[in-house]
């Protein structure tokens, strides 16, 4: 996801992830994602009882911590308390938070030799958490970008790919603005997402087509079932959020995906600290470890989400550009 700026992108449209699930109700709650091409199933533990991959302490990593947070001992890290299965969501109980970024963030903590204290707030308060330094790092499906630079510091830990979710059955591709001139689209306020529809609407009205009609909802279930009911053409958001629900759901299908970054870009999904601060080398220390002992990659596999890894951490890497100029 990432702030509203001016850029306009060429839509390069790629194969979607089709899956198919079913849950598990005698397995203390779980959905069994199979890949459709035949690579095998991922059965997703969505119960309280994570059993989380653990890694180890190491050392070096932990000793790049500033002091103050190490003399704490703890680890403040903040996501969003939106429900984006796999990222973030609530397992059956209705409370505990789960989901990749979750997993993540205890790996990073468990390197650096800290306890992980999670709290979900609304989006925006992410970044005010981080401003004010209540928080010391955000993992939330959080996209590099040119303009979030300038405030923030970032390791890379996973590709950003988004996506176009269709009603199943609709017909529609989607590869550039043309394609969604005149139609009704939800998306989420302040993201990359939004951004994007706002310059296409834009680009449709100087082609002489009607513009895009964005629409908003409080919830995802609010936006999934004015999806699945036809009262909206399409929901754009992070691609792993709309192959989880079109596996879980059965109703929906992805017409079209593409980088987070635009067209010439990989989009990136970063943990994201206060700039300066003094904490990415150690947030970076400890992704490139566990992405070295496999940690990662076991993290990325129970959550359906291979496709996503990344060979490597960077810091600050090439983002989002704030304009098209």
């Amino acid at each position: 996801m990432a702030p509203i700026n001016r850029r306009t992108f060429a839509l390069s449209l790629v194969t979607g992830v089709a899956l198919s699930a079913c849950a598990n109700p005698d397995d203390g709650g779980s959905t069994e994602v199979r890949d459709p091409k035949g690579s095998g199933t991922t059965k997703i533990n969505n119960s309280p009882d994570q059993k989380r991959v653990t890694t180890e302490k190491v050392d070096a990593a932990a000793a790049l911590v500033p002091k103050a947070i190490r003399d704490r001992g703890t680890l403040e890290i903040v996501g969003s308390a939106d429900s984006s299965a796999p990222l973030g969501f609530y397992a059956t109980d209705d409370k505990t938070r789960i989901g990749v970024e979750i997993d993540i963030a205890h790996l990073v903590a468990g390197v650096l030799g800290l306890e992980p204290r999670y709290t979900a707030v609304s989006w925006e308060n992410i970044f005010v958490g981080l401003d004010s330094g209540k928080y010391d790092v955000g993992f939330s499906n959080i996209t590099v970008t040119e303009e979030r630079k300038e405030k923030y510091d970032f390791a890379s830990y996973r590709k950003d790919d988004l996506a176009f979710e269709a009603r199943k059955g609709s017909g529609l591709k989607i590869r550039g603005f043309r394609d969604v001139a005149g139609r009704k689209v939800a998306v989420d306020t302040g993201t990359n997402q939004e951004k994007i529809l706002v310059e296409w609407s834009e680009k449709a009205e100087k082609a002489g087509l009607e513009p895009v009609d964005i629409a908003y909802y409080k919830a995802q279930a609010d936006t999934y079932l004015a999806l699945e009911s036809g009262r909206i053409d399409l929901w754009l958001g992070p691609s792993p959020t709309a192959s989880y629900h079109v596996a879980s759901a059965g109703k929906t299908e992805i017409v079209g995906t593409y980088s987070g970054g635009g067209a010439t870009l990989q989009g990136l999904i970063a943990a994201t600290t206060k700039k300066d601060n003094g904490l990415v080398k150690a947030l970076h220390a400890a992704l490139a470890e566990v992405i070295r002992n496999g940690a990662y990659a076991q993290v990325l596999e129970r959550w359906g989400l291979s496709g996503e890894a990344v060979g490597k951490s960077e810091i600050n890497p090439p983002g989002l550009p704030k304009t098209n100029q």
